[in-house]
Parts: structure tokens; sequence; C-alpha cells
């Protein structure tokens, strides 16, 4: 009782002031009521016994800021209030408040509050208490108060139901759509667009498509007012109209919309320099609207017309868009352009120029709109184009490079550094777009110079995340090595303690994306460096990146790196005299003393995160391997290339050798016929001897390229072993191919040290010998078994 009896005091007093109150302080206490609303510090029933009654005195006052204020209040409580009471204590008297006796503010908080109450009672309900009201409003003598119930029709629709709102709503749209106030007809057309799912296709056909034919007719004759919210809903009413259109009025539409696409851009006939003047001068800005709304709807149009027709329907349009002189157009574009990349799909290569063209906008807010989504656009690019594929990738879009770099160079130069930094974070996509080695000449340097020379803490962190990302997908070792170098020599072990910092930042990051053993191998004993860096700030930064650079051990393989880690920290306890830094030294080793380093082995509590290394110490593992295999590929392709070339030099020369005999044979030769003709079939027999010997012998070259390091003795004995006087071409032939095939390969794989050449000369010595030997043998035993059998 207490609680009531102090806040009946509380309220009486509240009264007495608001009554009195400025604007500050009305403003002030609705915010307040509507704060205890939402923290729920009282309950719905003590909050509607001791406020609610105050805030439906002060939802018509007679300031509209005032009165707007409280209204939000008292719509939110109707959101919470019982049934009941929503019943007794607003619909009732809402009743009385929304006669034409009423101010002009009171039916306007009327119409707002029948909209809202619209769905929380049931259809038969509405229909007997608050139709009634909504059409006394709708017929209200003001057009403010039309308006606005209008604009409350589509609540009130989403209450009644379809059947409901075909009766009663769509009538009172149809007659509002044709009042003599234009913004009454503009809110009769959203309404109508905005309930166009409710009515069915007789609906539509008969009664929503001539108003919308009229409102299209009336826009540039005597209504503009109407122009910049039809052009904003065009798309939605032409796909919502999509199946009751004929040929004809499909076309229609088609063509208006293009024609609102290049609104104010074309000086129409019949008007005097003066005149056309001061129309650009009053309506620029109206004109400039209607063409960045129909920029909105260029996807929805694009469905309008299907995919396959954009090219041949939309993509002038499309090209005025992109090349409109007004930023917020271009913008609005930039915003769209990967909607308009995803439906077109495959047809994506249409739009590659605009998509340079936009990269090189004069506008960098422009540029922001389009990185935005630039990876998925990008991507569409690579893999949706009619031309692209793994091996062409930069066929499918021949100016992105100088595109992209001209960007990143733009917002290099400007002020907006949150742009640079999106910018750079966003071509982290690059290594799925185009080649390795684009990205190393055209993006990696440019990289690491922006870590050294930039002034900005997260543009060069943005960097230095994307030189890493390059750093990883770069599939050829000298170049990784190189940039590896760098980093340590220019940031590492830089002049500046700022490029020093630069390097741990990139530490970091190269932790986060490389597997463990990759940054034992390169990184972790230039960082412990570090630990005697002249500067406090490096050595302190140091300490914090401690933790992960220990976690990056495994024992016993990293059993070294992990003495030289204990080294470098008893260092820092003993010689450390900075005092800051000397106490986090201390934090950071309690921290160390806490962690548990995980073993080669798995272990449970180590479980994903050694999975997850292990995934990326495969996938570089990868890398050199892809590596190793083109390197290969390149090799057997210029090998081909020079054997090809060879094939045909020699069959150049030896058709023009076989043209000269000819002319010098005579065509007959007296007493020598007989001998010529034996000696030209003894060489036809030579040549189909030769050339069914090498088609035999290339399955063997097949296997000698497939096992390069086997010696050239297997070429002899193999060899050989023919018997008669034909098998000396084939020993001879073969041993040839064997030894250029065993060179080649030992080109291709070099040992590793001089003892394993000499090793492999020794043993071909031997077996030549062993060779020979068994050659001499075989003679002698040929000759004691003719002595033997005379």
């Amino acid at each position: 009782m207490d609680l009531w009896r102090r806040l009946s005091i509380w309220n009486l007093e509240l009264l007495e002031v608001l009554h009195v109150a400025g604007v500050e302080m009305q403003l002030t206490a609705a915010v307040s009521f509507l704060t205890i609303l939402q923290e729920e510090s009282v309950s719905i029933h003590t909050y509607s016994h001791s406020f609610l009654h105050i805030i439906l005195q002060n939802v018509e006052h007679r300031d509209s800021g005032v009165s707007n204020a409280w209204l939000e209040t008292l719509l939110a409580v109707i959101e919470t209030l019982p049934k009941e009471t929503i019943r007794h204590e607003i619909l009732n008297p809402l009743v009385s408040k929304a006669q034409l006796s009423q101010t002009l503010q009171s039916r306007l908080v009327s119409c707002k509050i029948l909209g809202k109450l619209a769905n929380k009672f049931e259809a038969h309900i509405i229909k007997r208490e608050i139709l009634p009201l909504v059409k006394s409003l709708c017929q209200d003598v003001e057009y403010e108060v039309r308006s606005c119930m209008c604009r409350q029709l589509e609540h009130i629709a989403q209450g009644i139901g379809t059947e409901l709102t075909k009766n009663v709503v769509l009538p009172e749209l149809v007659e509002l759509a044709r009042d003599e106030g234009s913004s009454v007809r503009l809110a009769a057309f959203e309404t109508l667009v905005n309930l166009l799912e409710m009515f069915d296709a007789d609906d539509r056909s008969q009664t929503v498509l001539p108003l919308v034919k009229s409102f299209c007719e009336k826009s540039f004759k005597a209504d503009e007012s109407i122009l910049v919210s039809l052009s904003f809903h065009l798309g939605k009413l032409c796909n919502g109209l999509y199946g009751i259109f004929t040929p004809e009025q499909h076309l229609r539409f088609l063509e208006f919309y293009k024609k609102l696409c290049t609104l104010g851009l074309q000086q129409e006939n019949g008007h005097n320099d003066n005149q056309i003047q001061f129309q650009t001068l009053e309506q620029e800005k109206k004109y400039i609207s209607v063409r960045k709304n129909c920029a909105y709807n260029f996807p929805a149009m694009i469905v309008f017309v299907d995919p396959k027709n954009f090219h041949l329907e939309l993509y002038s349009t499309f090209f005025c868009l992109c090349h409109d002189p007004e930023v917020p157009v271009r913008y609005t574009m930039a915003v769209g352009f990967y909607e308009v990349a995803k439906i077109l799909n495959s047809g994506v290569y249409a739009i590659h120029k605009e998509l340079v063209t936009l990269l090189q906008d004069e506008s960098l807010e422009v540029l922001d709109a389009l990185i935005g989504h630039l990876p998925e656009i990008l991507e569409l690019m690579a893999t949706g184009g009619e031309n692209s594929g793994s091996e062409s990738k930069l066929l499918t879009v021949p100016d992105l490079i100088p595109a992209l770099t001209t960007a990143e160079q733009r917002a290099a130069t400007s002020l907006k550094w949150r742009t640079h930094e999106k910018l750079l974070q966003k071509y982290a996509c690059l290594p799925h777009i185009i080649s390795s080695d684009q990205i190393y000449y055209r993006f990696l340097h440019r990289m690491l110079t922006i870590i050294m020379t930039n002034n900005v803490l997260p543009v060069q962190k943005a960097a230095a995340r994307t030189l890493c990302v390059y750093l990883r997908y770069n599939r050829k070792q000298e170049q990784r090595h190189e940039v590896i170098q760098k980093l340590i020599e220019q940031l590492g072990q830089g002049k500046s303690y700022w490029n020093r910092l630069r390097f741990l930042d990139t530490c970091e990051f190269i932790m986060e994306l490389f597997s463990k053993s990759f940054f034992c191998k390169y990184f972790f004993l230039p960082v412990l460096e570090l630990t005697h860096d002249p500067v406090a700030n490096v050595r302190m930064k140091l300490c914090y990146l401690l933790p992960k650079v220990k976690s990056t051990l495994k024992v016993p393989t990293d059993k070294h790196l992990l003495q030289q880690l204990e080294l470098c920290i008893r260092k820092l306890l003993c010689q450390e005299k900075d005092k800051d830094v000397l106490t986090i030294v201390k934090r950071t080793v309690l921290e160390l003393d806490r962690m548990e380093i995980s073993v080669d082995a798995f272990q449970k509590r180590f479980y994903e995160n050694d999975l997850l290394d292990q995934e990326k110490e495969r996938e570089e593992h990868l890398l050199l391997e892809m590596e190793q295999l083109e390197k290969e590929k390149q090799q057997n392709e210029g090998r081909s290339a020079n054997i090809s070339d060879k094939m045909f030099k020699k069959k150049r020369r030896d058709s023009k050798t076989s043209s000269a005999l000819a002319k010098n044979i005579p065509l007959s030769v007296s007493g020598s016929s007989t001998p010529s003709t034996s000696k030209e079939g003894k060489k036809s027999k030579l040549v189909r001897s030769q050339s069914f010997s090498t088609q035999a012998l290339h399955p063997k070259y097949g296997n000698i390229d497939k096992c390069p390091n086997k010696s050239s003795a297997t070429g002899y004995s193999s060899s050989i072993s023919g018997v008669g006087k034909g098998s000396i071409l084939q020993f001879s032939d073969d041993s040839f191919r064997t030894r250029s095939t065993s060179n080649i390969g030992n080109a291709a794989f070099p040992s590793s040290s001089p003892l394993a050449t000499s090793s492999r000369n020794s043993v071909n010595s031997v077996d030549q010998k062993n060779n020979g030997n068994k050659d001499s043998q075989s003679r002698k035993m040929s000759l004691k078994n003719r002595k033997s059998n005379p």
C-alpha cells in the first residue's frame, strides 16, 4: 500500500509539473517513461495504472515534436498491454477523438493508433469497432488525415486478412488514388505496391494495373511529385505484376524504366535555354534521386527481363548508370554490383568493363561501396565467365590488375585511411583470383612498401596480414625465400624501431596462417633476437608475444629452440633495466610456466589445434610438390619442343638431299640394274628395321623416364641379349637413348653431394668392364665349339 500511495502522490506532482513544463522537459519525460517500460523496472500492471493516463494526456500536445515523442511511447506500451486494458483505456476513448469535431492533431494521432490496434484484436472486433473509424478518417476533410490514414491501411490489411482487405481496404485505396491531394495519391500508390501480395490475379489485372498505368502517365505530365516514389518502387511493382503483363505492357514498363534512368541527362525539345536552366536548378535533386532509385532497382529489373536478355535489353542502361555524372548514382550501382553479378551468373563477363570503371572511379565513396563485396565479385568473375578457367583467369578481366593497383594507389594518397585499410583487407582474396606470379610482381612488394612507409597503424597491419596471405599461397620457393629474407632484414633487423614492431605484428599473422614448423624454421630465432633490442617498446611487445611463440614448439623436435627461448627469458630477467618491461617479463614468465607444450604425437587436449596445424603443413608440402610438378612439366614441354624442332630440321635436310639426289641420278643406267636394285632393297629393309626398333623401344623409354636414377648398365645388358647382326643397330640405338634419358633424370633431380655422382660413375665403369668380359668369354666359347665340331 505504501508503494501505491507513493506512486499516486508522485503522479499528481508529475502531472502538475508536466502541465507547465517546457519542450525539453516533456521530451525527457517521454524518453524516461519509454526507458522504464523497456527495462521492465515495474510490472506492466503497475505501469499501466501509474503512467498510462499521463501518456494519454500528453499525446495531443500542441508541439508536434513533443506529441510524436509521447505517441512513440504509447505505441510501445500498446505492444505490452493486455487486450482488456487496451480496449477500455485506448480504443473506447478513440471513438470520440477520431470525430471531425476534434482537432487535427487528435485525428492524426487516432490514425496512427488505429494502425497499431489492428494487430491486437480478432477480425470480427476490428470489423465492428475499428473499420468504421478507418473509413471515416479516409474521408476526412483534411488531406493530412487522409494521407496518414492511407499509410496505416497496410497494417490494418495485415490484421484483417485477405477477404476483408479485398472488400474494404482495396475500394478505399482506389478512391484515395484519385484524390486531389498529391500526398494522398502518393500514399495510396505506395500502399498498393506494399499490398500486392495480398491481391489475387483478377484484382491485380482489373484494379491495380490500371491505377499503376495512370500513375506512370501522370508522373511526367502533371504530377512529378510521385516520380521519386515511383522510381523507388518500380522494381517491386514490375515483378509483382509480372504474371499479368502482356508482351506490349512488359515492353512499355521496361521503356519507362529506361527513360527514368536517363532523366535529367537529356534536354527535351521545345524549351529555351533559360527555361531549361531554371528547370535544372529547380529539379536537379529530384532527377538525381530518380536515377539513384533506378540504380537501386537494377537487380530487380534484370529479373524482370530475364538474365538471358540482359545484354540486349539492359546493358546500355547499366553502362549509363555506371558512368552517371552524379556520385550518388554511381555509389548505388557500386553497392548493388554484387547482386547484379550474382543474378547474371554465367553471363557475368558482360559487366567486367564496368567493374574496372568503378574501381577507377574518381570518388572514393564509390570505391568504398564496391570493395564491400569485392572478393565475391572477383570470384564470380574468375569462375562464372564464359572464358574462365584455371589456366586463363586473367583472360576474363584483362584490365583487372591495373585497375586494382590504381584503386590502391588512389586510396593510399587520400586522407581516408579506413577505405585504404578496408581495400588492403579485401585484397587478401587475390590468390584465388589471379596467378601467383602476378601477385608477386604487382602486389606483394607493394604490401611490404606500405608496411615500411605508411604512417597509419591499422593500414600497416592490414598490409602485413595480406602480405602473409600472399606468402602463404605463393607457389615458387625462390620467391618465398626472397620475401622471408626481406621481412627479416628490412623489418626484423631494420634501423627504425617502428619497422621492428611491425615485424612482430607480421610474425603474429604468420603464426595464425602458417604451420608451427614453418614459423619455427624461418622466424623463431629472428624473433628471439629482438630480446636484445635497444628500444624498450620493442622488448615489451616481444614479451607479450612470447606465449604465442612458445605455443609453436613441439617436443622433442624443437627442444633446442625451447632452450634458446628459456635462455633469452633468463637474460631478460637478469639484464632488463626498464621497470615496465621487467614487470611484463615477470608476468610473462608466470604465464609461460603454466603453458604446456604439445608433443609430436596426438594428445586429446591439443587434438583440434594439432589437426589444424597438420592441415596447414600438408598444404605447404602440397605447394612444394605442385611447384616440382610444374618444373618437370615445363622441362618436359621444353624437351619435346626441342625434339620436334630437331625432327623437323632433319626432315627438311632429308627432303633437300633426296631432291638433290633425284636430280643427279639418271633415269636409266645400262649394265647395273641388278646391283642397284639389290642395294635399294637392303636400304629399305634397313629403314624398316630402324622404324620397327624405335617403335618397339618406346615403352622402355617411358619406364626410364619414370625411373631416372637407374644406371645405364641396364641398357647395355638388355641390348647385348640380342643375337645376330641386326642386334648391333638395336644395341647402339638403345644405349644412346638410355644414356640421354639418364642424364635428363639426373638434371631433373640433382644429387646433393659429389660423392653420389662419383659412385654412379664408378658403377657405370664397372658395368662396362663386366660387359666386356662377358663378350670375350662368349667369343671364346664359340671358337671352342667350332674346333670340337669341325
